[in-house]
């Protein structure tokens, strides 16, 4: 499974980028917004750390507008996906975008059927929100489950399932066991998978050990 860091924030991605962790990155207005970078210029930064898709998100709410704001999103750099919304003008956008080889991540799903008319309409990702799901006491994971099945069915689709709105290490693992393709993690979730308790204590008696053998590497 691939991990796209969901974040805006180049400290961050630079950091993590380091540990080759780091397959993409996925932004939104509102990871921008909290950056407070300017909005291109911080894309083409985070194209240069990742070579991995950089998912850029329009605002307009029309096709039209969708693919105005595309054609400026993509001559930031080659690895930009153009994230679009789940709606009609969204799926038009995408089919657009997608026949003329662009990479595209169709987001805020929240239905195995809004799944499947992002993968017709030629979607690169589709990006279910597990934890929004889980806020409004559904089972996020199992959208994951039920999109998984249905892409399974059906080898022609390549669409792959990107899953969004992590919230804490339970998502990851179960994304991963489910056969997700994308997981997109919030830094702080990602950093957390790393750590477990008997690891800490295990390395606390090694070192221990250690110096009570008085030797020196």
């Amino acid at each position: 499974m691939k991990f796209f860091i969901d974040t805006a924030d180049l400290t961050e991605i630079r950091d993590l980028a380091a540990t080759g962790m780091v397959d993409g990155v996925t932004t939104n207005p509102t990871l921008v917004a909290k950056a407070g970078r300017d909005f291109i210029e911080a894309l083409k930064e985070i194209c240069a750390l990742v070579p991995g898709p950089v998912s850029a998100e329009v605002t307009a709410l029309d096709t039209a507008g969708m693919l105005r704001e595309a054609e400026k999103l993509r001559a930031v750099a080659k690895n930009i996906a153009i994230k679009v919304p789940m709606t009609w003008d969204g799926l038009k956008a995408c089919r657009t975008l997608a026949n003329d080889g662009v990479m595209v991540n169709v987001t805020l799903c929240f239905s195995a059927n809004q799944a499947l008319l992002a993968a017709k309409a030629g979607a690169a990702f589709v990006s279910p929100f597990v934890g929004r799901l889980d806020d409004i006491s559904q089972e996020g994971m199992e959208l994951i489950a039920d999109i998984r099945d249905i892409f399974d069915n059906y080898p022609a689709l390549e669409t792959e399932i990107l899953v969004a709105s992590v919230r804490h290490p339970a998502h990851v693992l179960e994304a991963a066991r489910i056969g997700a393709d994308v997981c997109t993690i919030p830094p702080n979730v990602l950093r957390q998978l790393i750590r477990h308790p008997l690891t800490d204590a295990g390395i606390a008696a090694f070192l221990a050990d250690w110096e009570k053998s008085g030797q020196k590497i």
